[in-house]
């Protein structure tokens, strides 16, 4: 009995199919590693976006608060301040202030009512008090 070339290659592996398995491996290891790489891209976009975004915003509030320094420091500004907040004068001139001619209020004012509040706990009758003390336990309710 001799044995046939086909049952011979069929319980062992053959050149060619170890090569198939090996590429085949390495395949899905790279592919398994690009779609990792490719995930981790999407990420870093969407955080690049994210920042430039917020970066733009900043650049638009630091140019308006540069609008609004050089305009606070202009004479102008400043002479307005002064002569309406700041209440101030040239020399030579005068301040004037209007005063309402009624001077009584709208509302008379009402006296505040003052009402007494006893802090004090509630003193204890004196049978709970004794009986505490013989029995070393609250009293019972009635």
């Amino acid at each position: 009995m001799t044995k046939k070339p086909s049952e011979k290659r069929t319980q062992q592996l053959s050149g060619v199919q170890i090569m198939f398995a090996a590429i085949l491996a390495i395949g899905l290891m790279l592919a398994i590693n690009f779609s990792t790489r490719i995930a981790n891209s999407r990420l870093q976009r969407e955080t690049y976006a994210n920042i430039e975004a917020e970066v733009q915003a900043l650049q638009e509030e630091q140019a308006t608060l540069i609008a609004e320094l050089d305009h606070v420091q202009s004479d102008a500004y400043v002479e307005r301040w002064a002569r309406s907040e700041g209440k101030m004068v040239r020399p030579g001139e005068v301040l004037v202030i209007p005063v309402p001619l009624n001077t009584t209020p709208l509302v008379t004012p009402t006296p505040p009512v003052i009402v007494e509040v006893d802090t004090s706990p509630p003193k204890p009758d004196n049978w709970t008090l004794w009986w505490a003390l013989f029995f070393d336990s609250p009293p019972p309710d009635f």
